[in-house]
């Protein structure tokens, strides 16, 4: 009475029924697949759901309409979840009519696969990475530029200035895409496994650096090693010393443990890490009117909170690496006019990419920030 030890009821009932009908090596081979599905079973039963905090507390059922909205990083950092935050003030605001389906963590697969995804209207929106978009519309690659879009100050006022953000948001129209909002996750920075206090220093390092042609022509530009390289490949990467260094913010390198290894980090602050709010307008004209107005608000609306939520978790990231033994660097003011001074052959390059005339108006505009 081997299935009397089997706990699994549905397995249980099975092994039963195979001990009184097969023979005796059949059986024993039936057991034996038993015994190996029991263990994987048992697994992915106890293994919990990293998203079992962000569940809605509504039934989704009911929605007349779904927006499926992508994104690759975890809601923990605040400029992603912002899309748990979009998802049930549309509900309510619509009265259950739409639901944002968000897909947070590379549900829906990488950020170049999902890009296609979103031209063909299989997916409808997209928290993209500023780094990916760019290899959308060479217009949304001017925020990645070096010194031009770098602080949180300078994103407020290119956020809020019309003259300077409507051409951005009106980067993808060729691509059938619109560009809603933009949330973040902190000024770029270094994050090393020994420190570098100078541009000396930074050119004994391998930094990765994301798949981004901008990314590539400032390192080109400033002359140090560097390695492209998709994001999940970097944990192991880093650990085993094939990199030794990251082009990264201090909010994701602190939560995602990055600095277990690399312990020092250059407040290098070239950039902002954001993440731009691409819908496809097929869709988005095909919802109704007042829908389409809901979501778009509510997409401001919550975009603008989140932008300020993520000052404060820069701050508190920063303290609580620091508290965790992690030194944090500030290059002199003359290591940043050199680096900022090899970065202009990259701006005048991306200008003519961009359009110089809205380079040099963003530019200017940005100086006195």
């Amino acid at each position: 009475m081997v299935w009397k030890s089997i706990r699994n009821p549905k397995l249980r009932a099975f092994a039963s029924l195979a001990e009184e009908k097969l023979p005796m090596k059949k059986l024993l081979f039936v057991l034996l697949l038993i015994t190996l599905i029991l263990p994987c079973g048992s697994m992915a039963a106890g293994k919990k759901n990293p998203l079992a905090a962000w569940q809605p507390k509504f039934d989704p059922s009911g929605a007349k309409y779904t927006y499926i909205l992508s994104n690759i990083s975890h809601p923990v950092i605040e400029g992603v979840g912002v899309g748990y935050r979009i998802r049930d003030k549309v509900w309510e605001k619509s009265g259950g009519r739409l639901y944002v389906d968000f897909r947070p963590l590379a549900q829906l697969g990488g950020e170049k696969d999902v890009i296609s995804k979103l031209k063909l209207g299989a997916v409808q929106g997209m928290l993209s990475s500023s780094v990916a978009a760019a290899n959308i519309s060479d217009r949304l690659g001017i925020v990645n530029l070096p010194y031009v879009v770098d602080t949180f100050d300078k994103l407020d006022t290119f956020r809020n200035t019309p003259e300077l953000w409507e051409p951005f948001a009106n980067g993808a129209q060729r691509q059938g895409l619109l560009v809603a909002d933009i949330t973040g996750y902190g000024p770029y920075g270094w994050a090393t496994t020994t420190p570098v206090a100078t541009n000396a220093d930074a050119k004994k390092i391998n930094f990765r650096i994301a798949e981004a042609p901008v990314n590539t022509d400032i390192y080109k530009a400033w002359g140090l090693k560097f390695t492209v390289m998709p994001w999940p490949d970097v944990p192991q990467a880093l650990q085993t010393g094939v990199i030794t260094g990251l082009d990264h913010t201090a909010i994701v390198c602190n939560i995602t443990r990055k600095f277990t290894i690399a312990k020092s980090f250059t407040e290098l602050n070239y950039a902002q890490g954001l993440f731009i709010h691409l819908i496809n307008k097929r869709w988005l004209k095909k919802l109704p009117k007042d829908l389409q107005e809901i979501l778009l608000s509510v997409i401001k609306e919550e975009s603008s909170k989140t932008r300020e939520l993520t000052r404060r978790q820069h701050e508190a990231q920063v303290a609580k690496a620091k508290a965790a033994g992690v030194t944090f660097i500030k290059l002199s003011d003359a290591d940043i006019q050199e680096l900022k001074h090899k970065a202009e052959p990259v701006l005048e390059k991306w200008g003519k990419k961009i359009g110089p005339d809205y380079l040099n108006k963003v530019r200017q505009a940005l100086a006195d920030n």
